[in-house]
């Protein structure tokens, strides 16, 4: 495992996961609600810039490696799905959104895996699609998180609106995959 910093701050990123979910677990009498909030959102906030950052970082400074690869999808996913986890819990998110999200993820790596094992890997590579879904996934997480007024805005509502187009674009990204997956397994002979 190569340690450069793109992937110490992927390392960053898997350690705040439990400190993002811890936060809602400690006694009520160290936090006020919106404190938990605040801290919880502001630390997904750290996880999401390190998401887009190492892999920045790794291109430019040219210190790409196969752990890397292999290690940054996961970190998201674990980011992605623990958050989603604690905002049903929270009654912030509906159960079914976090289903198509997290159900999504897991049938993209399986199917980036069954890809790669036919020599195809690149035909599901990261499209400007699933760049769009991650944004706006990202940033409604935040929001949900945060889950307080801002300069008189109705921040969870934006909240809610933004994951649900989250979860259009998750689907709808997911149906892009498998078609150009599709595609390439049959030009291959492999379906």
């Amino acid at each position: 495992m190569p340690l450069n910093l793109p992937n110490i701050l992927t390392w960053l990123r898997i350690l705040l996961i439990p400190l993002v979910v811890a936060v809602y677990y400690f006694p009520d009498s160290w936090w006020l609600s919106q404190e938990r909030n605040i801290a919880a959102a502001l630390m997904f906030s750290v996880a999401a810039v390190t998401d887009w950052l190492d892999g920045y970082l790794a291109r430019v400074l040219k210190q790409t490696s196969a752990f890397g690869a292999f290690l940054d999808p996961v970190a998201d996913k674990l980011m992605v799905a623990a958050a989603l986890i604690v905002l049903v819990q929270l009654h912030r998110v509906d159960a079914l959104i976090a289903l198509i999200i997290i159900g999504r993820e897991i049938t993209i790596s399986a199917l980036r895996e069954w890809m790669a094992s036919i020599g195809a890997r690149g035909s599901v590579a990261v499209s400007k699609l699933g760049k769009i879904k991650t944004a706006a996934q990202m940033l409604a997480i935040v929001l949900l998180l945060w889950n307080a007024p801002l300069w008189g805005i109705d921040i969870h509502q934006w909240g809610v609106w933004l994951i649900w187009i989250a979860a259009i674009f998750t689907l709808w990204s997911m149906v892009y995959y498998l078609r150009c997956a599709l595609t390439e397994a049959i030009r291959r002979g492999q379906s």
